[in-house]
């Protein structure tokens, strides 16, 4: 008996939109900030905040980029105060001293993942407004991923948690 495969088909639609947000440092590279925005697409994340002179590379972020609704902002932790207020808890991508393995976190519905610059990571002001951080075990060098290979194992990891 042979099965037809198919490919590229219509993407399972989620029973609600996602309680997930996705909150961005300034980052260095729009090509790290486009990929992000695409695994965010593909992840049914409707709303992300980026800072700084954020632009998107329609030619990385591609078709799944259209349904995030994109938010330009000055700053971190303004966003981070007002995300906090309206209910989210506030998860950062980070290596800390008390940072959880991603592998281990259980992420609450609604959260907001706070993600930091390619090189600095989140700054001090940053990383006193969230409330949990975590991080991805590296056996390795360098001592971490890339940004936007970070965020989309983190998305996943949500995901995975989250399926509907």
């Amino acid at each position: 008996m042979k099965f037809e495969q198919v490919r590229h088909r219509p993407p399972a639609p989620l029973a609600a939109p996602r309680e997930l947000v996705v909150a961005c440092a300034p980052m260095r590279s729009n090509v790290n900030l486009s990929s992000i925005m695409r695994t965010a697409g593909c992840c049914g994340v409707e709303r992300m905040i980026v800072c700084g002179n954020a632009r998107i590379d329609r030619t990385v972020a591609r078709d799944g980029a259209d349904s995030v609704q994109l938010e330009v902002r000055n700053s971190l932790p303004p966003v981070l105060r007002g995300l906090r207020a309206d209910g989210y808890r506030l998860v950062g991508l980070e290596q800390t001293t008390n940072s959880t393995n991603l592998h281990s976190y259980a992420f609450p519905v609604r959260t907001a993942l706070v993600i930091g610059n390619e090189r600095a990571g989140l700054s001090e002001a940053e990383l006193e407004l969230t409330d949990d951080c975590v991080e991805i075990p590296v056996w390795g060098l360098p001592y971490s991923y890339n940004v936007a290979t970070a965020t989309a194992m983190a998305l996943y990891e949500y995901c995975k948690q989250h399926p509907s």
